[in-house]
């Protein structure tokens, strides 16, 4: 591939991955750079010796990492919750937006189960409906997510791009369309923040959530929940100590007080001044910060577009590239798809998901061009023996 001017480098060295291993999978898991997981030795290091560990930390901590956070998207460090998981950030915003009886709530089809499971039961409760935006023929999920917006939709429940094969959704599109029936937007943007540029202040989000541990390059069980200013005197998902006011002084922690700390600090997570995965997602933070997304997301937008070019011949087809997240590329197949296909790929240390009918194919800048010989070396094999 011909370098340009805006693409990053291969950038392996960072990451602890063998040579024999060609791994195009990290919207499953991403592996963890060097300096992550430096720094999470070190907190390990730090929680060995808690008397290193000081009142403080429990505050500036959680702090200078909902700061890192926030520049990614565009938005104030007082935006932003500390969280352990999507999940617990859909369930956050639910608890606040309340759905009532005949709202309508608008998802897109074989939606992630963890979105749409509180969502099923928040909606069971209200007597709310939910309108399921199906998988368009010609991959066009914007189109068919403007068309479905409608004076009863409340609340839409979107990611930024599809979690199965990136087919990717304008979010500012669709804040437009809900903002002529006042609707509200949640969004999940775990398969897409860290490798697909996102700026708060252009879709709005009422809530925004993303786990670490794809995309950001971080650590499993953590995430950032961006809550809109509109949200900020809501009601958390949980009442804990850290999360009122005045929790630094820990001397008059059993002078109970009934306020909560400034802005979205009031849905933090229990234990959210975690001394081990903090400092790894904040590494991590500071590495795309220093790489910028955009350059991300163009690097590997010229990566998939290439595999997409070189397995059209076998009759393996991906969406248009206008149509999908440049780090993703879902390949569909002509007839069904042979079920142990990862496994084969995997015997060859060759690593991809299968997602409902697609080959999932997500790579970052550790994978250079002999990982993608080897890919589509070893993929081809597998799919004549189909």
């Amino acid at each position: 591939m011909k370098q340009m001017p805006n693409l990053l480098p291969c950038q392996r060295t960072l990451f602890d991955i063998p040579e024999d291993i060609a791994y195009f999978n990290c919207a499953y898991m991403s592996p963890l750079l060097r300096s992550t997981a430096a720094a999470g030795e070190q907190g390990i290091g730090n929680k060995s010796q808690p008397w290193r560990v000081r009142p403080a930390d429990f505050f500036s901590l959680p702090d200078q990492a909902r700061g890192l956070f926030a520049k990614l998207i565009g938005a104030q460090a007082n935006d932003i919750a500390i969280v352990g998981s999507a999940s617990y950030g859909v369930e956050t915003a639910l608890k606040n937006i309340r759905l009532q009886t005949g709202d309508k709530v608008l998802i897109c089809a074989d939606e992630f189960p963890s979105n749409l499971y509180p969502l099923r039961r928040a909606a069971q409760l209200a007597g709310a409906d939910i309108v399921t935006v199906a998988r368009p023929q010609d991959g066009d999920w914007t189109r068919a997510i403007l068309a479905a917006i409608d004076a009863g939709i409340r609340l839409a429940v979107l990611s930024h791009c599809h979690w199965t094969d990136g087919g990717l959704i304008d979010l500012s599109a669709v804040r437009l369309a809900l903002d002529a029936h006042k609707g509200l937007l949640l969004v999940d943007a775990t398969q897409s923040l860290g490798a697909l540029p996102l700026d708060v202040g252009q879709v709005r989000p009422d809530f925004l959530v993303a786990a670490t541990y794809k995309w950001l390059l971080g650590p499993y069980s953590l995430g950032f929940l961006y809550v809109a200013p509109r949200w900020h005197a809501g009601q958390p998902l949980e009442e804990n100590w850290a999360n009122r006011e005045a929790a630094h002084d820990f001397a008059r922690l059993v002078d109970y007080r009934e306020g909560y700390a400034l802005g979205a600090r009031r849905y933090d997570m229990g234990e959210r001044a975690n001394f081990v995965a903090l400092p790894m997602a904040m590494a991590a933070l500071d590495q795309i910060t220093a790489w910028q997304v955009a350059r991300i997301a163009d690097t590997l937008r010229g990566l998939t577009d290439s595999i997409a070019a070189q397995v059209a011949p076998w009759g393996l087809q991906a969406a248009p590239a206008h149509l999908r997240a440049g780090h993703f590329l879902g390949l569909r197949w002509p007839g069904a798809l042979p079920p142990s296909l990862p496994e084969q790929l995997a015997a060859a240390q060759v690593h991809v998901s299968i997602r409902g009918p697609a080959i999932r194919i997500t790579p970052h800048l550790y994978n250079h061009e002999g990982d993608v010989a080897r890919m589509l070396e070893v993929l081809e094999a597998a799919l004549r023996k189909a």
